[in-house]
């Protein structure tokens, strides 16, 4: 009997391998490699090299009560190539994107497929259903394991709820475990041999945003429920008061959104990284020509309290104020002024601007200095005027600041999708505050110029070099960024001292001149005073003249957490920006400037921290050079310090 038993334990261990079918797949260079295996789930291990740097993953879908992924039977599976070039209407990096990859369709029976893409820098998946009508998924399961003790990068939120604005936490992965919350997109992973791994999403269109959290030995999913009943939760924002037992009702036959890793050997590639954008939805705006990205002024930061010797009027949200930062715009080739929360009477109406503020007239005047106007609101106040974009594209307005989302539930991403759409369909533009991180929609729609989503500079004290020196890495590395930056009054973080109407940030001013190249994004912000504008000109002219958005982005020398340097180019010209944190007195580089063309000799006008902004962190040098190609360059950034150059062909 005992026999019998061997035997059969034996047939059925070899039935199983045999039902067990497995796909290899690899990025064009052969480094990366997925191996897929199908058997009771389907799994999946990343590989770059020879080491394994994800393991034992695995993809589920549950639609009602079925899940697909679950004991999978193949039906076919399919491979191809593809190499062509992606142009973005906003090129956040570059204006000619290569999108490079390898590709393995598997289709199973049930109506369902997983497609997986290997890039050079980087793998990627998504679920494809074939189902009639409409369908409830109820869940999704991301699951992968770690071999080690990952270092992690991460942000936690105690719930759905969040405008994606906390510190960074920088746990060991067995230290991560015991936290409570949710950790927010994206999140990046120092792997083995200091591999990098960055974990986000895109194509992500009518369907939650991926929240992870700890597994027994890796990450997993999890998503917010779809709300199906709202009520009034103070003046800009609603609470739930049911949800729904699914996290999305949508389409039986669509494909899901891509989760995607980015997986790098230099810290650099993660910064030059265009992960988002190849696996993006196409665009869908037919004419693109009226989207004008640029520079605005942000009246919010400052309190909107000019005090030059030329302010004549009391300041505020008022008609004198808004014409005197039109023509301070105009006098510094600034494309726009915001008129940020304040200049309506109320944040329930979106058509009535407060006593003091002639609307129309500004709009008036701005077009007359070749200024445009950009006006902020709540996003309830807008769901509740949708007519509000006919209105304003009647009036002039150019685009919309719309804040207070806070959420990334089905329904709060369709609504940006539906403004993304309305507002295209007036001509005009969208900045997203209050919000989550970009996922793809930023190409669907490029009128979106930007979003929130980052602990930027309107926190002040509360924005420090340590925690934004993450941002090219991460937040960044996965699309645009309003951070706002342009603070002219300086700091280092034991002496900073400040509140509005006199509002300072930590970072060197070098530093912050370098943020205008660093940060990518289709709408910067100069927060600051212009009556501190108009007294450090040069620096002014220099931060309003860096060109928005950029044709292509080198990483020259790059640390995550410590360090960021960065050339970019736009037409003929190229733009040098750097950062680094709070942990050393100076750090010194030696830039080779292999990027520029041969031949040609450059004016290189640069921005740098002084000998004593250690301390001073307002302390600068100006320093006009000739450079070429094969030079050597040599650049000093003080702590929480930077370097911001230009660079002419003569």
């Amino acid at each position: 009997m005992k026999r019998i038993v061997s035997i059969c334990m034996m047939l059925c261990l070899c039935l199983g391998i045999y039902a067990q079918k497995s796909y290899q797949l690899a990025s064009p260079n052969g480094e990366i490699k997925v191996s897929v295996s199908v058997s009771d789930k389907i799994y999946y291990d990343i590989a770059y090299g020879q080491e394994t740097l994800l393991e034992n993953g695995t993809m589920q879908l549950q639609v009602g009560n079925q899940w697909l992924g679950a004991n999978p039977k193949v039906s076919k599976a399919s491979t191809q190539s593809v190499d062509e070039n992606i142009r973005p209407v906003i090129p956040f990096k570059f204006s000619n994107i290569r999108n490079h990859y390898n590709q393995l369709l598997l289709k199973f029976n049930g109506n369902y497929s997983v497609e997986f893409r290997a890039f050079d820098d980087g793998v990627a998946y998504r679920f494809i259903t074939n189902k009639k009508g409409e369908m409830e998924v109820m869940d999704e399961l991301l699951q992968v394991n770690f071999p080690a003790d990952y270092q992690m990068h991460l942000q936690r939120s105690g719930n759905f709820g969040t405008n994606y604005e906390m510190f960074y936490e920088h746990p060991k992965y067995s230290e991560w475990k015991g936290k409570e919350g949710v950790t927010v997109l994206p999140m990046l992973i120092e792997a083995k041999n200091n591999y990098k791994i960055l974990i986000s999403e895109s194509a992500v269109s009518d369907y939650p945003h991926m929240f992870l959290k700890p597994s027994e030995k890796g990450i997993t999913s999890t998503f917010p429920k779809c709300p199906t009943e709202f009520s009034i939760s103070g003046d800009r924002s609603l609470k739930f008061d049911k949800v729904a037992d699914y996290i999305a009702k949508t389409s039986g036959k669509r494909s899901l959104p891509w989760r995607y890793f980015v997986i790098t050997k230099e810290d650099g590639q993660l910064i030059e990284n265009t992960m988002t954008a190849r696996l993006a939805e196409p665009n869908q705006i037919k004419d693109t020509s009226w989207i004008k990205p640029g520079l605005t002024t942000w009246e919010w930061w400052n309190g909107a309290t000019p005090y030059g010797t030329d302010v004549d009027f009391v300041s505020g949200c008022n008609t004198a104020t808004y014409k005197y930062y039109i023509d301070f715009a105009a006098k510094n080739g600034v494309q726009y002024i915001l008129l940020d929360e304040g200049w309506a009477e109320t944040v329930f109406d979106p058509f009535i601007p407060n006593k003091d503020l002639d609307l129309h007239e500004l709009i008036r005047y701005g077009k007359e200095k070749n200024v445009g106007i950009i006006l902020w609101l709540t996003w309830l106040c807008v769901e509740n005027h949708f007519d509000v974009f006919a209105k304003y594209a009647e009036w002039g307005v150019e685009g919309i600041k719309i804040d207070f989302m806070d959420r990334s539930d089905q329904w709060m991403v369709d609504y940006y999708e539906r403004v993304a759409a309305e507002a295209a369909k007036h001509h005009l533009f969208v900045d997203f505050h209050g919000s989550f991180k970009p996922a793809g929609l930023e190409y669907k729609y490029p009128n979106v110029l930007s979003y929130e989503g980052v602990r930027g500079a309107e926190q002040h004290g509360g924005c420090t070099p340590d925690n934004s020196v993450f941002y090219p890495f991460m937040r960044n590395a996965v699309g645009p960024m309003d951070y706002t930056p342009g603070i002219i009054l300086s700091y280092q973080p034991e002496f900073y001292l400040s509140k509005q109407y006199n509002g300072g940030g930590i970072g060197t001013r070098a530093y912050q001149m370098a943020l205008f190249i660093l940060f990518e994004t289709g709408l910067q912000m100069l927060c600051d005073n212009p009556t501190l504008y108009y007294r450090e000109a040069d620096c002014t002219q220099f931060m309003a003249g860096v060109p928005i958005p950029t044709d292509e982005t080198i990483s020259l020398a790059a640390k995550v957490g410590e360090y960021a340097i960065v050339a970019k180019r736009k037409g003929d010209k190229w733009y040098i920006g750097g950062m680094t944190n709070n942990k050393e007195k100076e750090r010194v580089f030696e830039l080779p400037l292999d990027f520029l063309p041969e031949g040609s000799t450059w004016k290189m006008v640069s921005y740098e921290d002084g000998v004593n902004a250690y301390k001073q962190a307002m302390h600068y040098v100006k320093r006009e050079q000739q450079v070429k190609k094969g030079q050597t360059i040599q650049v000093k950034l003080a702590r929480n310090g930077g370097f911001a150059a230009v660079l002419t062909a003569e």
